[in-house]
């Protein structure tokens, strides 16, 4: 009966995912609607036991994925390609980077590279600084750069490569199902691997909610230091149904032109607006900052890697890292598929190294300009961004008090206006894309489909956001870290699934494995 459906409306898709995955949204739209405060009441029960029992194996996992991927990348199997060992990437550079880092946090380095840093110094995470000080300056750019750097890129970067890996290496699907071929072979067809692939739909469904929903409530509060639009949720959804509109145009228009041309555009404004502020700014102060905040995130690295707050227990890292992680993980089977999409043609080594260490570089420079700027201006520029983002409690306002101490600075806040609207535009149509291809396991489907699932995003992002009884932050926090579990679990099959199956492609295959400068020196003849 599916079947006949799906070939009725012309779709080329597994019917049973499509269906199942678009039938179980629908139910999660309506029961928030309608069920309000029961909804409200069994994601915030979950999400605060998962917070208080599990997360430590958050921290503990994520910095397990980080070793296993620069393990992995430094062994024998870093010169594997990925595709056929003669194939050559489909993308330069410059624009891989481009596409990777806007389809992955190009948006919440917006959000946040104001806010957390002016958030962990005036209120510390942990509890032996005093608040506004040097020491709280540096403890808060070690915790920002902790979640915005190598950690967040290793959530993306794992199952970007077991993606590739399997997909143009082994000749597997587009699915996440593929990554459980090397032990239940198969049946990845089955009903085991349409549930993994029906989960990655919804996850990826809510984990891009959450950043429409927080980019949303950015716009929104940059249009009310503009314009004077009312902050509230009627004004939300007009946002999150005009920008789904322009993402729903994008993703129509393809891989190659809008996708690819918005992220190379968006880039080059952001770092517009990075050479802005450090130029107008404290230059050489900034200078300076950069390289010891690079220092100072080395340093705070591995005790980070660790840190769960046990003797403090606060609740401070359930509201911050493990959100992070769990909303990060959502993003992963999406910005995963994403990634290995664009990445054909490249070695282990080359991927793990560009995915991880380029993106990371970047962020220790955008946060260093932005948070260390923030710290000036408390500490010698007048201040006022400790009242507005901490006192007051506006996150989705802290670039737009920020910018205000800055000339030009309605101009700056409209042009940061649109390019947080590209950015999580491009999320939603790099996502809308991938969810696409979860459904179908291929990369080329009709344009119907990719449009289906924009207009579900931005839905779902609408009834988290304003649907829900509970503030809107709090909302999309709680909705994240339910669903960002199975996906956790997932990531640790993933390690397992590419180790068995490099493991097994070089003993059955060395010589097409063995890079191939190491096959001419070994050639006939004995010849060196």
């Amino acid at each position: 009966m599916l079947d006949r459906i799906t070939q009725r409306l012309g779709l080329r898709t597994d019917p049973v995912i499509f269906s199942v995955s678009a039938a179980l949204a629908i139910v999660f739209v309506v029961s928030a609607i309608v069920f309000t405060d029961a909804v409200d009441t069994a994601f915030g029960a979950v999400s605060g036991w998962i917070l208080t029992n599990l997360g430590w194996l958050y921290i503990l996992g994520v910095t397990t994925f980080l070793v296993f991927l620069i393990g992995i990348a430094l062994s024998r199997y870093g010169h594997v390609r990925l595709g056929p060992q003669d194939s050559k990437p489909e993308y330069n550079d410059f624009i891989w980077f481009c596409m990777l880092f806007a389809a992955g946090i190009g948006s919440i380095l917006m959000f946040w590279g104001v806010a957390e840093p002016i958030s962990h110094y005036a209120d510390p995470p942990r509890a032996d600084v005093e608040p506004e000080s040097v020491e709280a300056a540096r403890q808060a750019m070690g915790f920002t750069l902790y979640h915005f750097g190598l950690h967040t890129w290793t959530i993306f970067c794992l199952p970007a490569l077991a993606f590739a890996y399997f997909v143009y290496r082994r000749g597997l699907p587009f699915r996440l199902s593929s990554v459980l071929h090397p032990f239940i072979g198969d049946r990845i067809s089955g009903p085991a691997g349409r549930t993994v692939d029906i989960v990655a739909v919804l996850g990826t469904l809510f984990g891009v909610a959450v950043t429409i929903g927080l980019g949303t409530m950015q716009i929104n509060s940059g249009l009310n230091e503009l314009f004077g639009v009312s902050e509230n949720r009627v004004t939300q959804l007009a946002l999150i149904t005009i920008v789904t509109c322009i993402a729903v145009a994008s993703v129509a228009s393809g891989l190659d032109v809008g996708i690819k041309w918005l992220s190379t555009m968006n880039i080059v404004m952001a770092v517009a607006l990075l050479a802005y502020v450090f130029v107008l700014g404290s230059s050489v102060f900034l200078a300076r900052g950069i390289i010891e905040t690079t220092g100072v995130y080395l340093e705070a690295l591995i005790p980070l890697s660790f840190w769960n707050d046990t003797f403090g227990d606060t609740g401070w890292q359930g509201s911050w890292t493990v959100f992070y992680w769990a909303w990060t993980i959502t993003w992963s089977p999406f910005v995963g598929i994403f990634i290995a999409r664009v990445s054909k043609g490249r070695t282990i080594r080359e991927f793990v190294i560009g995915v991880l260490f380029i993106p990371t570089a970047f962020s220790i420079v955008w946060f260093s300009v932005f948070g260390l700027s923030s710290f000036d201006i408390e500490m010698h520029g007048g201040g006022g961004l400790v009242q507005a983002v901490v006192v007051e409690e506006d996150l989705p306002g802290a670039l737009f008090a920020f910018l205000e101490h800055y000339p030009l600075t309605t101009l700056l806040s409209a042009v940061s206006i649109l390019i947080v609207v590209i950015f999580f535009t491009t999320s939603s149509d790099s996502a809308s894309l991938v969810v696409d291809m979860l459904c179908s396991g291929e990369a080329k489907n009709p344009t119907r489909q990719r449009v289906f699932w924009g207009v579900a995003e931005g839905v779902v992002a609408a009834t988290v956001l304003t649907a829900s009884g509970v503030g809107g932050l709090d909302a999309l926090q709680q909705t994240i870290i339910v669903f960002g579990l199975p996906f956790f679990v997932i990531a640790f099959i993933m390690m397992a699934a590419l180790l068995r199956s490099l493991r097994r492609e070089m003993v059955a295959e060395p010589a097409r494995v063995r890079p191939l400068s190491v096959r001419r020196r070994g050639g006939s003849g004995g010849r060196s």
